[in-house]
């Protein structure tokens, strides 16, 4: 915006300069400036790449992205079957969109060194051992992702469930309890299982023959994300930063 200059002092000859008034609301005139105008034929080439919110864990088998909706309203239960590996890169970007994650495990070895190196210092990743879990405080501006990292066969959650908490219980394989834990999910992950395995997972989420076929073959970063209205296979590859913490995609530890 353009300022008009006046000179310091005023000849003495001079009248008064008259203080001009703004009108309240208005603020000084701007600049003229033809107004933008746009045909109902250009709108229609105008668009805007608005997509699912969530945590964005790779690409479908059409090269898109897929992304999981991770924090809702409501409380949110993940079971992934499968390794610590994809479980820790989940965790990792729920991070980086500002979620605090809380992991219950019995091996904190493992989980403190991506603890350590998420939020650059910053505790948005804290470890604790079975059983000393506390309420968490989950809210819509500070969503919580729990990670109960407990074997194959996982304790009940002395969590009460939450809005905006989602907890993620990672299985190693199907234990005894699978069953269990399995029917209870909203959100199932299967990566690379046996055959038997395979079949107990086609009865509880009613996969097909192709995929029990599948799963016994899948490569270690690619997993089966299942509801009970939809499945997709999503392929996992880790950026820079996550493969120097993380090391390379690996099915077990």
């Amino acid at each position: 915006m353009a300022y008009q200059t006046y000179p310091s002092q005023a000849p003495q000859s001079a009248e008064p300069a008259r203080v001009r008034r703004i009108r309240p609301g208005f603020g000084l005139r701007g600049p003229r400036r033809e107004k933008h105008v746009l045909t109902l034929d250009d709108l229609g080439a105008l668009s805007f790449p608005v997509g699912d919110d969530g945590v964005l864990i790779g690409t479908d088998q059409h090269q898109q992205p897929a992304v999981l909706g991770l924090f809702r309203p409501s409380a949110y239960e993940v079971v992934l079957v499968g390794g610590m590996w994809t479980a820790q890169v989940i965790a990792l970007r729920a991070a980086a969109i500002g979620a605090r994650v809380a992991v219950e495990t019995g091996r904190p070895q493992a989980w403190a060194p991506m603890a350590q190196a998420a939020g650059g210092g910053q505790p948005c990743v804290t470890v604790h051992a079975v059983g000393r879990l506390g309420a968490q405080g989950a809210s819509v501006a500070s969503p919580v992702l729990v990670v109960r990292d407990l074997g194959a066969r996982p304790s009940r959650s002395r969590l009460s469930a939450a809005p905006w908490q989602t907890t993620l219980t990672l299985l190693p394989y199907l234990g005894p309890n699978a069953s269990r834990v399995l029917n209870a999910a909203d959100l199932v992950g299967v990566q690379r299982v046996s055959p038997q395995e395979a079949e107990l997972l086609g009865r509880i989420l009613s996969l097909g023959a192709e995929d029990l076929a599948y799963l016994p073959t899948v490569p270690d970063n690619v997993t089966l994300w299942a509801t009970r209205m939809r499945r997709q296979y999503v392929m996992t590859n880790p950026g820079d930063a996550e493969t120097q913490v993380l090391g390379g995609p690996r099915r077990m530890d």
